[in-house]
């Protein structure tokens, strides 16, 4: 898998678009990153939780290994581009897509809802 390969897979994902930080792209929706591409373009990273990395590593071990410290403990995960599966880091990266639109959804929820106390409140 390429680079390229890798960013078009993270871009297909729905409201997904492309920033750079810390001199090399990465792939974020509703403002968030959930992927990103090293600037030694040689690796990959998604962000997926910690059980979901564990599986990734366990079944897929040329592919994926930990980032380093507390991003991997948390759940980075580095994909080695060469070694890589389309297949295979394309189910990772939705996956990661997915952590996070559902945790954005789950914010949008709680900000409504907290809006929506507040206002009844006001009215009482």
């Amino acid at each position: 898998m390429s680079p390229k390969d890798f960013r078009r897979l993270a871009l297909g994902m729905d409201g997904a678009v492309e920033a750079s930080h810390m001199n090399h792209p990465d792939f974020r929706v509703n403002g968030k990153i959930f992927a990103t591409i090293h600037e030694d373009h040689v690796r990959g990273m998604v962000k997926l939780t910690p059980e979901q990395q564990e599986r990734f590593i366990r079944e897929h071990a040329a592919m994926f290994h930990p980032a380093a410290g507390e991003w991997g403990r948390q759940g980075s995960t580095m994909v080695t581009l060469a070694q890589a599966s389309e297949e295979v880091v394309g189910e990772a990266m939705t996956l990661a897509w997915q952590n996070l639109a559902r945790a954005a959804k789950n914010e949008s929820s709680i900000r409504r809802a907290k809006a929506a106390r507040i206002t009844r409140n006001r009215k009482s």
